[in-house]
């Protein structure tokens, strides 16, 4: 089954705000098929508001693939950043502004950069909803779109399958978040060592929801917690962490991933592997040396590990990170 995604194009929109999308997607993908992970194919259209050729605004002209009254499906319809004032582009965009409300209809789900939520508040599906724009477009979206909930203090916003961004650099976190969704995160994480400096945690990459997220108020999955980060390098079991909050271990599981959606054994991996990340970026370490620092005795069981769980080598994976430093 594919994964289809629509790009839509406009005059005076910044190029590298659709492309970049498009790039990432791609690249997904291919390390997929190389690395012979389960895959979708992936099809990207293009569709513009009057179904003609864009002017971008740096000059170069970008062909629409598709028409609006054509028949295919969307499972993420992309909108870019415009250039400057994006009144005069939204008020000659009926055709796709009904287009996008029948989409949302359908339950696709919608990425915009900047300026680019301007297509979604004129529809009104922003209306009492979070939402977040460029910093520059902050007092004008207000004016122009009262019932939006604008956050200024947020880069990233999500509101049911909407997904708004205040940047470019935002926008890529959120497509490469839908690629972990998608691709898994093996090839998430590949693809922003690929694109990124820097690898976080891509589930809580979206800065504002407008669902209520799940906090741990459970004090004995918060003592855990803390006991698995402070004794992280050490080579302990959750036997040990049953024992040392007074917990069977079937009652600790189950309270655990109630709290925190993952086992006990899984979030210790996640501590483990973050640290290692670290060292391998900001230290000479060996390679022995991080494996038993971040709590694992032995270097190949560690190597497998850390391949799983990033889809490099501790070794690759530090010629990656270090190779997109500066040099002085």
């Amino acid at each position: 089954m594919s994964f289809n995604v629509t790009l839509v194009l406009c005059d005076k929109m910044l190029v590298s705000s659709s492309t970049l999308a498009a790039e990432i997607f791609n690249f997904a993908q291919s390390m997929a098929m190389a690395t012979a992970h389960p895959t979708r194919d992936l099809v990207v259209r293009r569709i513009s508001t009057d179904d003609l050729a864009v002017t971008t605004s740096s000059g170069f002209e970008i062909q629409p693939t598709h028409c609006l009254n054509e028949s295919f499906r969307s499972d993420l319809v992309h909108l870019p950043a415009i250039w400057r004032n994006p009144r005069p582009i939204i008020n000659r965009s009926d055709r796709l502004l009904d287009w996008i409300s029948k989409q949302h209809r359908l339950n696709t789900i919608f990425t915009a950069v900047g300026t680019g939520v301007c297509f979604l508040a004129e529809t009104g599906l922003l209306d009492n909803k979070p939402v977040t724009t460029h910093w520059h477009y902050f007092d004008q979206l207000k004016k122009s779109y009262p019932n939006v909930l604008l956050q200024r203090q947020n880069f990233t916003t999500k509101t049911g399958n909407i997904y708004c961004s205040a940047s470019i650099n935002a926008m890529a976190e959120i497509i490469v978040y839908h690629v972990e969704r998608i691709f898994g995160r093996v090839i998430a994480r590949q693809a922003q060592r690929h694109f990124f400096h820097e690898i976080r945690n891509l589930s809580n990459a979206i800065g504002y929801s407008d669902e209520e997220e799940s906090s741990v108020t459970d004090a004995a999955i918060i003592q855990a917690k803390i006991w698995l980060q402070d004794n992280m390098s050490k080579h302990s079991s959750i036997s040990d962490l049953s024992a040392n909050i007074g917990m069977n271990k079937r009652t600790l599981n189950r309270r655990f991933k109630s709290a925190t959606g993952q086992s006990p054994g899984d979030y210790l991996n996640e501590v483990r592997m973050s640290f290692a990340c670290e060292l391998l970026q900001n230290t000479d370490l060996s390679i022995l040396e991080v494996a038993s620092f971040s709590g694992y005795n032995n270097q190949s069981w560690f190597s497998s590990r850390f391949k799983k769980w990033s889809g490099s080598s501790p070794s690759g994976y530090r010629k990656s990170v270090r190779s997109k430093n500066f040099s002085s």
